[in-house]
């Protein structure tokens, strides 16, 4: 009888032949796998305790508040295999099940939920989640394990934020990932909860730990799939066919697939990728202004607190739509309650301007990028996200229902931060000037909200933008001249504008201090 080294090499000598060309191709055009973080989950499994059959991985999963499932993006057999994970488990009348995904963001939860209540189509949901754009592997699968979520378990959730390709914060996506896995055991106590990320993510040290430090409690159990060193080895396993494996106590591994297969998928993802000719994108320009200022109000984007940061920003990133989206970006304001005539109104402003933000919806639209509006956008979005995103996150009342004058100085504010912003982001903006008749001061504050009242919401706004703009200005020389500092500036934004009177009290110190910048300048 053949020996287990004998064995291990007469199943393996071909595969490893046509893998090794392969693999050479990879390399050529990915470095990524010379990186710390992923030599770490290679060098993780290296061995096995036993070998596994049907009724003992059945077992394994019954006994587990938490299954965290290993996923090779690139092949369709990895999500097909947690659908199946998701389907055998969801058994009537036993615990519910809920499953997280690393494909979809946190940030467009809403997206999810909206197409889980079917109020969306499939092409749609696709298209706003940015499939192809941000994650670009096979959707009918992915799609397939969506649908068996949405038939068998109590809730789906998305569980990763941005940068997915920059393996510097690969650190900080596990932590935030582990921290919403925490919020969804807290939201369904009862429930054995499904997580399917990326294989690399499940190195002992890696998101598992992260998760065991924010839940220690829970018993999870961690399912690899087709590692290419457990698989080696289990080729000199008598058995014609290894299903699975343990690796410890906590720890499985499942053979649906080959290496070869694996890599060849890969492959073919890059190739496709290679030939892959399409409009302009413009989100990540939208998102890079958004992260540049955010770093120069020292905001930290991943914390899970709400203080003196914004929680979890890089949750709370907005939509980006273009000109081949206008038809859902108009579908999703008519949802939102809007009429055709305010949509009309809105998108006109894209017409004038190339691109807006849309807080109603938290998204822009970009038809034409210009930096100075685009800069001034997107210091718009980060006020609204300090502020939690009031009118979708945190249930409060839009300013504007609670008291007409609290809105003009709301919105004085908030135009005086988008100024400074787009002064910040775009330094050759001209600074803007206050009309001459009209005298800035706190006093003529107060009368034209006063007048405001009495007048209709465009001319409201015309008149707070003027104000916001010129104070936007002033707030611009005094930051030049480090009379201001970003802690200040970031508190102006962190402040809770739908407050009642506060926009009003802020407001007025705002224009107190910059008369007297004005008047010191001069001297």
């Amino acid at each position: 009888m053949a020996s287990t080294s004998n064995l291990r090499t007469r199943r393996s000598a071909a595969q490893l032949q046509a893998l090794a060309g392969v693999e050479r191709e990879i390399r050529a055009q990915d470095s990524h796998s010379r990186r710390k973080y992923l030599r770490e989950f290679n060098q993780a499994f290296r061995s096995y305790d036993s070998l596994l059959d049907a009724q003992q991985i059945h077992d394994a999963l019954h006994a587990s508040d938490m299954v965290l499932i290993g996923d090779y993006h690139a092949l369709p057999a990895s999500q097909r295999f947690a659908a199946s994970l998701l389907e055998q488990r969801a058994i009537p009348g036993d615990r519910p099940v809920v499953l997280g995904v690393e494909t979809i963001f946190s940030r467009d939860q809403h997206i999810l939920e909206e197409w889980w209540r079917r109020e969306i189509e499939e092409n749609e949901f696709r298209q706003r989640i940015r499939f192809d754009l941000d994650w670009g592997y096979d959707w009918a699968p992915f799609y397939q394990l969506l649908v068996t979520a949405r038939e068998h378990a109590e809730a789906l959730y998305g569980l990763d934020c941005m940068p997915r390709e920059d393996l510097r914060k690969i650190g900080a996506r596990d932590r935030h990932a582990a921290t919403k896995i925490a919020e969804i055991r807290e939201r369904h106590p009862n429930a054995v909860l499904f997580v399917l990320f990326g294989e690399s993510h499940l190195a002992p040290g890696h998101l598992p730990r992260a998760v065991r430090e924010q839940i220690p409690e829970a018993r999870v159990l961690t399912v690899l799939q087709n590692v290419d060193a457990l698989y080696w080895r289990a080729a000199g396993e008598r058995s014609d066919k290894v299903e699975a494996v343990r690796v410890n106590n906590d720890t499985l591994c499942v053979f649906n697939s080959t290496p070869l297969e694996k890599y060849e998928s890969y492959r073919l993802c890059l190739d496709q990728w290679s030939r892959c000719d399409s409009g302009p994108d413009f989100a990540p320009t939208i998102y890079n202004l958004i992260d540049s200022l955010a770093h120069f109000l020292d905001i930290n984007r991943y914390s899970p607190h709400n203080s003196t940061q914004p929680k979890f920003l890089v949750d709370l990133m907005p939509e980006v739509y273009c000109s081949s989206s206008d038809s859902i970006l108009r579908r999703s304001l008519l949802r939102k309650g809007m009429s055709e005539a305010e949509c009309e109104a809105m998108l006109q402003r894209v017409e004038e301007r190339g691109s807006a933000y849309f807080p109603q919806v938290n998204a822009f639209y970009v038809r034409e990028f210009q930096m100075m509006h685009a800069a001034e956008d997107a210091t718009r979005f980060l006020h609204h996200a300090c502020q939690g995103l009031p009118q979708r996150v945190n249930g409060h009342a839009p300013v504007s229902q609670e008291n007409p004058s609290d809105l003009f100085y709301a919105r004085i504010v908030e135009h005086a931060l988008a100024y400074f912003g787009s002064r910040v982001l775009y330094p050759s903006r001209p600074a803007s000037q206050m009309p001459e008749s009209i005298q800035f001061s706190r006093a003529a504050c107060e009368k034209a909200a006063q007048n405001g009242v009495r007048t209709d919401f465009q001319k409201l706004d015309a008149a707070a933008r003027a104000w916001g703009d010129h104070l936007g200005t002033i707030l611009y020389d005094a930051y030049l001249a480090g009379k201001v500092g970003p802690s200040s500036l970031r508190r102006l934004f962190l402040a809770h504008l739908h407050e009642p009177g506060l926009a009003r009290k802020l407001c007025g110190t705002l224009i107190a201090k910059a008369r007297r910048f004005v008047r010191t300048s001069r001297a």
